[in-house]
């Protein structure tokens, strides 16, 4: 190796603390992010495309061992040899890219989760922020690979991040478990990235819905009401029936029964994936009837998009021409502080309502009913306490 004239100190190393890449020389760099990780990466140029190969994490190659791995990547790249493709042909024969890894994963625990767009959600955000590592072989990705893709998301989108984090790690298991790689898993947390990245309890505080105290919705509710048009109308509903924005705006006449006394959502439309037959008070049935009577297609809540429904902006932009700045899914926890703390309802029937699964599986697989008319009773209790004489 010839003689270095500048570059970096193993002092200097250990010190530097700004984020940014700093040069040794050779094409090696070093590289410190936004939260202090510090990785090797050579760069260079091939047949004029350029490329960052990780070389490692500072705590795991020294100064002197990442020089002699850049001095011998520039030496290939010298005689026309990509390194990173050398290295993935290297990866053992019955390894598979991260990639492929994701497809197989998704498809053999698809049958056990909710739904088909839970599914591709899932995946969806893998291929988003993991298109970095997307085509590295699975028994080549380690720590640093890792971390570019979550790192650069972990201070604004902490809560996606931190999930992401999880996915990698549940793929890199299964790979393991499969014979694809061997090893630890460089996305675990505990030991290991929780010593490269903050506690995502520190980055920013978990917010939830922004929800309305339930005394002020019976003074919010009859001002709603004065309101025209579909989102006004809509946010009443969502409102008197505690449900999802999605649940409501993507609403269909198909889904009514005749009298428009109960309301029976398809698994595809539910977060969990199982039919929710909502009980229907006079109050939201009167929401209904005008819409019914004048309606110009199968969609509830039509925007003026013909075939579309309203926009997921629609109520919100609704609660802010009225000066709330709360969400529409909030009044969802608004009707269930109001259950626990006004009523007698019992906490099961609450739940049910808001179309929650029983987190115990004990008590899951023993309820098999949907509490139905009990439900009637609890939702008729809210719109009596929403309405007032409004509807008197």
């Amino acid at each position: 190796m010839p003689k270095r004239v500048t570059g970096l100190t193993a002092l200097q190393v250990k010190g530097l603390k700004t984020s940014g890449d700093y040069a040794d020389g050779n094409g090696l760099y070093l590289r410190i992010t936004k939260t202090g990780m510090k990785t090797w990466i050579f760069r260079f140029s091939l047949n004029g495309r350029r490329r960052h190969m990780g070389l490692g994490s500072v705590d795991l190659v020294t100064l002197a061992a990442a020089r002699k791995k850049a001095f011998e990547a520039k030496l290939k790249v010298n005689n026309g040899i990509d390194p990173i493709d050398e290295r993935r042909s290297q990866s053992n024969g019955n390894s598979i890219t991260f990639s492929e890894a994701v497809s197989r994963y998704v498809d053999v625990m698809k049958s056990g989760w909710s739904n088909e767009k839970y599914a591709k959600q899932w995946q969806s955000s893998i291929n988003t922020y993991c298109r970095n590592i997307a085509p590295i072989p699975i028994d080549k990705v380690d720590s640093a690979m890792v971390l570019t893709s979550i790192e650069p998301i972990w201070s604004e989108k902490t809560e996606t991040a931190s999930r992401l984090r999880g996915k990698i790690e549940s793929i890199l298991d299964w790979a393991k478990v499969n014979g694809h790689r061997s090893g630890d898993n460089p996305a675990r947390w505990k030991g290991h990235l929780s010593q490269s990245l903050p506690s995502k309890n520190k980055v920013a505080k978990v917010k939830g819905h922004a929800s309305m105290p339930y005394r002020e919705v019976p003074v919010f509710f009859p001002r709603l009401m004065l309101m025209n048009g579909f989102g006004s109308r809509a946010l009443q509903f969502l409102i008197l029936t505690s449900c999802r924005t999605s649940e409501v705006l993507k609403a269909s006449w198909s889904e009514f029964n005749d009298d428009l006394s109960v309301w029976i959502i398809p698994p595809e439309r539910m977060k969990v994936g199982k039919e929710h037959r909502i009980p229907l008070t006079e109050q939201a049935t009167n929401i209904l009837k005008p819409l019914a009577e004048f309606r110009s297609s199968d969609l509830v809540f039509p925007s003026q998009k013909r075939g579309q429904s309203l926009s997921n902006m629609t109520m919100a932009n609704v609660l802010k021409r009225m000066g709330q700045d709360i969400t529409a899914h909030g009044f969802r926890s608004s009707f269930r502080t109001w259950a626990s703390e006004e009523t007698q309802h019992s906490h099961e029937v609450a739940e049910a309502a808001l179309a929650h699964t029983p987190r115990d599986k004990v008590v899951a697989a023993y309820q098999r009913g949907d509490l139905f008319e009990k439900r009637r009773l609890l939702m008729q209790d809210w719109s009596e306490f929403v309405c007032g004489d409004t509807y008197g």
